[in-house]
């Protein structure tokens, strides 16, 4: 049985502004405009604009540009390069999510926290691959923290993907492929560019994130932009990547046979499945599934882990089983989820 660790003051707290490391005066991942920000990633839940100043890992400036707009005060450090925030010793590490997203590393009084943002194991074209830290507390998230959960390789799916479309190709319909814009359907992109070179069509809220990633040296596939002209024959046989919101507008119009599906995590239930409607549901996802979020906690070595966001109350009862001081963290609910 896990021995509870001596009460100690937290080095981070949760506020009404977000998670609030007081040594430092920042906050992580702030809901509400604060004076010092450091982001782990450019998804919406978690950078969101009218703070004074933004910190990040470097690979995430030109997203985190292109979510906040050019006024922001936006700086970034390389991965592994400490600087020092008031009384704090910080360092932004890859956390394997998305390109540019990024655990944080503080350290004050001999201590060494780690919050590890939204994060990933498994390997990805898009972005260098998670890296373990020890640490004395670690933070992590579990929005997959079911048994369930269990992710095969993107490489695989990259494959179903490809024979999908191939099928709806032979059967002169369009492939339309609902992925998030920011992450997701750059994978799926760069996935798909080891085993293909077709060209792919994208709706221009993806299209302008894969501009950023092609910046970055991110290597996907050729993209074209959706016509504004009704053109079946342009679209039979082609894959369409558009946002989830994207299913009711006027451009669906434009396609008269298609198939859909869906690429997400949430995807590995039959009731998700059932719920969202789509023809198929290809299950990538850009989190932890749960044999990653339980080996990542015990790889950081700390005897204090603290869980939020998903289904914290299982993993904590399953950590705890295993000799970990572990309890929830509360953090009010993020916006809109990028899975």
């Amino acid at each position: 049985m896990f021995q509870t660790s001596t009460p100690r003051k937290p080095l981070l707290v949760p506020t009404p502004s977000g998670l609030y490391c007081e040594p430092g005066d920042f906050y992580i991942d702030p809901r509400r405009s604060v004076s010092k920000a450091l982001i782990t990633h450019a998804h919406s839940d978690h950078a969101r604009a009218g703070s004074k100043a933004y910190l990040c890992a470097l690979p995430c400036v030109s997203l985190l540009r292109h979510r906040l707009g050019t006024r922001a005060c936006i700086s970034g450090i390389p991965y592994g390069e400490k600087t020092t925030i008031g009384d704090v010793s910080v360092s932004f590490h890859s956390a394997g999510h998305i390109l540019g997203s990024a655990q944080i590393r503080m350290e004050a009084n001999g201590e060494v926290w780690v919050f590890s943002g939204d994060y990933k194991r498994a390997e990805d074209p898009t972005c260098p691959q998670f890296e373990a830290i020890h640490c004395d507390t670690f933070i992590t998230e579990s929005t997959f923290g079911l048994p369930i959960y269990r992710w095969d390789s993107g490489a695989r799916i990259a494959g179903e993907i490809l024979d999908w479309w191939n099928g709806c190709r032979e059967a002169g319909r369009a492939a339309i492929l609902y992925s998030y814009s920011l992450g997701k359907a750059e994978r799926i992109l760069a996935e798909l560019a080891q085993i293909t070179d077709r060209d792919v069509f994208v709706h221009e809220t993806i299209q302008s994130v894969v501009a950023c990633y092609r910046e970055a040296g991110i290597r996907m596939l050729p993209t074209l932009p959706i016509p504004e002209e009704r053109s079946d024959q342009l679209f039979s046989g082609q894959l369409i990547l558009v946002p989830p919101n994207a299913g009711t507008s006027p451009w669906m119009e434009r396609v008269a046979e298609y198939e859909t599906a869906f690429a997400s995590g949430w995807m590995m239930t039959r009731s998700s499945r059932r719920l969202c409607g789509f023809d198929r549901g290809f299950i990538l996802s850009d989190h932890a599934d749960w044999p990653a979020l339980i080996q990542t906690a015990q790889e950081s070595g700390a005897d204090r882990v603290l869980v939020t966001h998903g289904n914290c109350k299982l993993m904590v009862q399953y950590l705890r089983e295993q000799g970990i001081d572990a309890s929830p963290l509360e953090i009010a609910t993020p916006g809109p989820l990028n899975h």
